[in-house]
């Protein structure tokens, strides 16, 4: 076959690779369907789990043979997303309505992973049989190819239950996101009922029945009065707090126990939430508590938190709140696909298609019983007329060759062929007109349907049959009929598996606390040759101030209040409060200074280190190992942010030194070829931070700037090579000259 090449343009073909790469992520991976609230992953692994036959009633099974099964035929994406789901979908703390009963590890509140697939166990969950997979063979939903065509798959499962406001969503495709808190069971039945008897229904008087989110971890929603704007938009912001009660300890002392954490604290979040405590603690933003224990297990969240004696309880609870994650951001977007594509939808919207999905499902329900109610009335009728005339059936039956003569006889009153005992008879069977079922149902009648019971049994069986049809009719016929049916059915799941609201909902106060002011003094900052940093009084260093020269880099005093500026060689000024420094005796340990800050020592070195309130009533000189200076005003350095570019450098060119200006007149630059420029302080130019300076010294080619500093009156000899140089035989020149050249004999 010949080849064809078609020309195209390459933007053309990445834009539709992209689309359809990204609808597929949507579609197919990361978003809910509206109609049962599931990803796709989810609806295949609880499908075949059903199709497995692991039901709440049945052993456990593997999840390694779930997931496998799985993967095999429905989900060709990897083990890992299945079993995660999978997980997800047991776990009480994530999900309102758990899915899946988990047996063995399936991971903690606390962030701990589940056991491997290979040693947990798994089956099906009540409710998820009863509400989810229940009349998947009544072909209320359609079934489509699976990815290779070999199998068959529920498009959709037919839940009677509006799964993606009970168990919420999160997922992430390309270009957009959902996220769906949980809501409580009975909340959104009755709002469910209150939408089908009146569709005008308004947000506002939905949320009359569904308060607010119900989040398995409890807490308190403090925005109250947002909600209702949240929930007709679909997206928003919903704040959370943990529950925290006041309890007696040990000595008469006083405890703060939290009982219920913010939905999104679950995981390694507990873990920060902690750590962030103990660091309100050692930076002494809190003397009020004395320890933390955190007593957490199955039961339940139990994190104590013991206080001193005097403490002002309220104050501390809001500095929680406004200092961790103990009142956290739940953020708000209830994304889902409708008809195949993604939509923001509020909660009317949400509530309006489950409620046209369970008409829809009824309606197919309700169409393939009435058919085979109407079948099984045909044969009944069939048999019933059968047993008037029976010994006319037996002649006929015993007059045939082969069942097809009999059939023919029986459905066209065909009586060629077959031997009857009088012309009667003969005359009786011509006259028969069963109908094609009626006839197969005589012809596989068992004899001991004659007995006198087993007809009366008949009769009766035929009267049920009579009175399902007529109630299945008036379901299909009747509207009122149908919402009778659904609110039943809804009504029977909120009796079984309701359970009391866990979240509480109401509008907060704002967090507001007072930090304890601190008394400003002196102290004395030190940091070592590892970059570990701490604070000492004044008595302190005067005692030890021999020790501290010889094992510190940096020593200076400032105010406890201030700051310190940090400057390294890449250009950066990282700033640092003094009370964020841990303050105690010159032998305890400091703290390093990355962690208190964002200098990285993996990538940069600190050259200079001073109190902010010395820089910005001083001037600073700026080296580079290019040779370029400048001076710049210290009150350049006084930023609000963390860290700022101190100053701009040009390709490959990285700080050198940072000196403050002083009563001094002179300035040395040094090479390492051994070129020396000393020339007067006056002729570096002031610059801004910003600016790269102006050149120092000209640089042969080679050669770069090592040396630079301020010659003080008290400074006869510099060093270069292992070798003292007299400063006083340097010749004063002008900046940006080659200078002297250095001549060992």
């Amino acid at each position: 076959m010949e080849e064809q090449i078609i020309r195209t343009e390459y933007s053309d073909v990445m834009q539709k690779s992209y689309i359809d790469y990204a609808m597929s992520v949507i579609i197919s991976r990361a978003l809910p369907d509206v109609r049962d609230g599931l990803k796709p992953v989810q609806r295949r692994t609880l499908y075949d789990m059903y199709e497995l036959g692991i039901r709440y009633d049945s052993p456990y099974r593997k999840c390694a043979r779930i997931v496998g099964d799985t993967m095999g035929k429905y989900h060709p994406h990897g083990d890992s997303s299945i079993y995660d789901a999978l997980v997800v979908m047991s776990q009480d703390f994530k999900k309102g309505l758990p899915l899946v009963d988990g047996h063995g590890n399936f991971g903690s509140i606390e962030g701990d992973g589940a056991a491997a697939m290979r040693y947990t166990e798994a089956r099906l969950q009540r409710v998820t049989q009863e509400g989810f997979l229940a009349d998947l063979d009544k072909d209320v939903v359609d079934f489509i190819p699976n990815f290779d065509a070999t199998e068959k798959e529920p498009e959709v499962l037919p839940v009677k239950l509006p799964n993606l406001l009970l168990n919420g969503a999160e997922g992430i495709a390309v270009g957009m996101a959902t996220s769906i808190p949980p809501h409580n069971l009975g909340e959104v039945v009755e709002a469910v009922k209150a939408y089908m008897k009146k569709e005008s229904i308004t947000t506002e008087q939905l949320m009359e029945y569904i308060k607010g989110p119900d989040f398995p971890t409890g807490g308190i929603v403090i925005n109250k009065d947002e909600l209702p704007e949240i929930y007709r938009k679909g997206y928003g912001k919903i704040k959370v707090r943990g529950k925290i009660d006041v309890e007696q300890g040990k000595n008469g002392k006083l405890c703060l126990v939290i009982t219920e954490i913010p939905y999104p604290m679950i995981g390694a979040n507990i873990g920060k939430f902690l750590n962030d405590v103990y660091s309100l603690v050692e930076t002494k933003k809190t003397n009020d508590i004395i320890d933390i224990l955190n007593q957490s297990s199955k039961e339940g969240i139990r994190i104590v938190l013991e206080l001193r004696k005097d403490t002002d309880i309220e104050n501390l609870k809001n500095m929680l709140y406004k200092k961790t994650r103990l009142e956290d951001t739940f953020g708000v977007h209830m994304l889902a696909v409708v008809n195949g594509r993604p939509e923001t939808m509020g909660l009317k919207e949400i509530i309006g298609h489950f409620v046209d999905f369970q008409f829809e499902v009824t309606t197919r329900k309700y169409k393939n019983m009435l058919e085979k109610e109407l079948e099984k009335k045909e044969i009944q009728e069939g048999l019933i007329k059968a047993c008037d005339v029976i010994d006319l059936i037996i002649e006929i039956l015993r007059g045939s060759k082969e069942r097809k003569q009999a059939k023919a006889c029986l459905m066209e009153g065909k009586t060629d062929g077959i031997a009857f005992k009088t012309k009667t008879s003969k005359k009786q069977a011509s006259m028969l007109r069963f109908t094609e079922k009626q006839a197969s149902g005589i012809l596989e009648m068992r004899l001991y349907r004659l007995i006198g019971l087993e007809v009366e049994a008949l009769m009766k069986e035929h009267e049920a049959t009579l009175a399902r049809i007529s109630e299945y009719e008036d379901v299909l016929d009747n509207y009122p009929s149908m919402v009778k049916v659904i609110l039943t059915q809804l009504n029977a799941f909120k009796k079984n598996y309701g359970r009391d609201r866990r979240t509480l909902v109401e509008n907060g106060k704002e967090a507001v606390f007072e930090e304890k002011k601190i008394e400003e003094m002196d102290v004395f900052f030190l940091m070592d040759g590892f970059g570990y940093g701490k604070t000492i009084d004044a008595s302190a260093y005067e005692r030890n101030k021999e020790a501290i020269a010889s094992e510190n880099n940096y020593v200076f005093c400032c105010k406890n209040t201030g700051k310190l500026c940090i400057f390294t060689n890449i250009g950066f000024l990282h700033t640092v409060k003094v009370e964020d420094l841990p303050f105690g005796k010159f032998r305890d340990k400091g703290i390093p200074i990355d962690n208190i800050s964002n200098f990285d020592s993996t990538r940069e070195t600190i050259l200079f280190v001073e109190s902010l309130e010395k820089i910005i009533e001083s001037k600073m000189i700026f080296t580079t190992k290019k040779g370029m200076v400048k001076q710049v005003d210290g009150k350049e350095f006084q930023v609000s942010k963390r860290t700022v570019a101190a100053t701009k450098l040009s390709d490959e060119d990285e700080l050198l030194s940072i000196e403050t200006v002083c009563h001094e007149e002179t300035f040395l630059l040094g090479t390492k070829l051994g070129f020396f420029s000393k020339f007067l302080i006056e002729e570096i130019p002031e610059k801004k931070r910003s600016a790269i300076g102006v050149r120092g010294i000209k640089l042969t080619q080679g050669d770069e700037v090592e040396q630079a500093f301020i010659v003080k009156s008290q400074t006869n000899f510099f060093s270069y090579k292992e070798k003292e140089v007299e400063i006083s035989k340097l010749k004063l020149t002008k900046r940006d000259t080659k200078g002297t050249k250095l001549k060992f004999s």
